[in-house]
């Protein structure tokens, strides 16, 4: 994996290169398989569409991690905050993939707020960089901005751009970060049932279609399934329910570079009545 950090080292900081390279951001579409739902949306829903945040019950926090394909190198984590008020939805979020050696990590900041009784928008503001050991780090702002259409109160249909005016990583290179536009929609077919799917045209790759399924079939137990069709990579996981909190065992597998586990540990503050 050395090898490869310093070869993604010349790519990114020489200024030679003969073609632009685009990055795509740090995501993993496990966690955020429930912006569109009214009924299992959870902290790191607005993570995929920042609208999301309204549809928040309660306040909380969660972390994700993810041993992309048995690597360590390839390790990623996730870290999510959410807050909803009376004056609209805040969230945070912290990104982070790679080792020592190579590593790129994303922090922003969202809001969200109600238009109306039909229509949720959001937006988030994100510092993204690349960092390379020997070679230093470079780095952009950029935003994303969401629409959630409260179509029925089971069928939400939304809206999503990631960076769309694009933006160079650094002064001194031809790296840039991809843009990203996404249309989904989630159909919640009762409390214990929800489906969704997504349409994603990034930046220097064909179309992907996301789509995701849960179920709960007991009360502190759930199953998540789907498939990301860009590279034919399955997920599932199992989601168990105590209290306030909520612990999930992930999988997912791309058919070349094999298994990815995760695990998701999330928090939810909601007091107790009485």
């Amino acid at each position: 994996m050395k090898k490869i950090a310093m070869q993604m080292a010349m790519s990114i900081l020489s200024n030679g290169c003969f073609c632009q390279v685009v990055h795509s951001p740090i995501r993993a579409h496990y966690i955020t398989a429930t912006s569109y739902s009214k009924e299992f949306t959870d902290v790191f829903s607005f993570i995929n569409n920042q609208a999301a945040l309204i549809s928040l019950k309660s306040a909380g926090a969660g972390v994700y991690g993810e041993q992309r394909f048995l690597l360590k190198e390839t390790s990623m984590y996730s870290l999510a905050f959410a807050l909803p008020t009376s004056e609209g939805g805040f969230g945070f979020e912290a990104n982070y993939f790679g080792d020592n050696d190579y590593n790129e990590s994303q922090i922003g900041i969202a809001y969200a707020k109600k238009i109306g009784g039909l229509v949720d928008i959001g937006v988030q503001f994100n510092y993204y960089d690349i960092r390379i050991a020997g070679y230093g780090t470079v780095g952009t702002v950029n935003f994303e901005a969401g629409a959630i259409f409260h179509l029925t109160e089971k069928f939400q249909f939304g809206l999503h751009v990631y960076n769309p005016v694009g933006g160079k990583l650094g002064k001194n290179t031809d790296e840039k970060l991809a843009s990203i536009f996404t249309v989904g929609a989630g159909y919640d077919a009762s409390k214990q049932f929800f489906v969704s799917a997504e349409i994603v045209k990034e930046e220097n790759k064909p179309v992907n279609v996301n789509a995701a399924l849960q179920y709960i079939f007991a009360k502190q137990f759930f199953l998540r399934t789907g498939i990301e069709t860009g590279s034919g990579s399955p997920f599932a996981g199992a989601g168990l329910l105590w209290q306030n909190f909520r612990l999930d065992i992930s999988v997912s597998y791309h058919p070349q570079l094999g298994v990815s586990p995760g695990t998701v540990l999330i928090y939810r503050f909601i007091k107790k009545e009485g």
